[in-house]
C-alpha cells in the first residue's frame, strides 16, 4: 500500500475568485459527523478526483448521515485537497483507503439525536426531484455530490433552527 502526501493539482483553474461550490457528503455511520468534525478533514473515495481537484478553500459542504436518512452539519472546506493513502475509515469497499481529503471548519453542527430528516425537507429541495419522488434518498447516495446552494441554505438554515439552546451558567 502506497503512504504519503501529494498536494492537489488545481486543473483548469485560472487566478481569479469564483463563487464557493457546495457539496453534499454522505456517510453511512450514523455518528459520522462527531468523527469528521474532531478530525477537521473530510476524505473522498478514490473514483471522486475530479471533485476533490474543485475543492477549494471557501467552498462549503453538508454531511448525510445516510443510516439515519438526515443531515448532521455543515463545514466550510479550508485547504486545497491533498491525496493521502494512510487508511483512516473502514470502509465497505475492500481496498478503499478514501485518498482525496480537504481540512474542514464546523459551522453547523448537532448532536446525533438532534440530526434533521431530510423527509422533511424534500418539499423546499431542488436537487432530490431529479429521481422518482419514492425514490428521493437516491439522490445523497454515494459519497459526494454538487448541490445548488438554494438547497445548501435551505439546509444549513434547518440545522440552525434545530440547534440545542445553550446552556448558560
Amino acid at each position: 500500500m502506497e503512504t504519503g502526501l501529494t498536494v492537489g493539482r488545481q486543473r483548469g483553474r485560472g487566478h481569479g475568485t469564483r463563487p464557493p461550490i457546495y457539496y453534499g457528503i454522505a456517510r453511512n455511520r450514523s455518528g459520522g459527523g462527531a468523527v469528521l468534525i474532531s478530525n477537521n478533514r473530510q476524505s473522498l473515495k478514490s473514483r471522486h478526483r475530479k471533485k476533490a481537484e474543485r475543492m477549494q478553500p471557501g467552498d462549503r459542504m453538508v454531511l448525510y448521515a445516510t443510516g439515519r436518512q438526515a443531515f448532521a452539519f455543515t463545514a466550510t472546506i479550508t485547504s486545497p485537497y491533498w491525496e493521502d493513502h494512510t487508511m483512516i475509515w473502514d470502509g465497505r469497499q475492500k481496498g478503499e483507503d478514501y485518498p482525496f481529503r480537504v481540512r474542514i471548519q464546523a459551522d453547523v453542527t448537532l448532536p446525533e439525536d438532534d440530526y434533521v430528516p431530510a423527509v422533511g425537507l424534500l418539499p423546499a429541495l431542488e436537487f432530490p426531484r431529479k429521481w422518482p419522488a419514492a425514490h428521493w434518498h437516491l439522490a445523497f447516495q454515494g459519497n459526494v455530490h454538487l448541490i445548488p446552494a438554494e438547497d445548501f441554505a435551505t439546509i444549513e438554515a434547518a440545522l440552525r433552527a434545530a440547534q440545542p439552546a445553550a446552556v448558560t451558567s
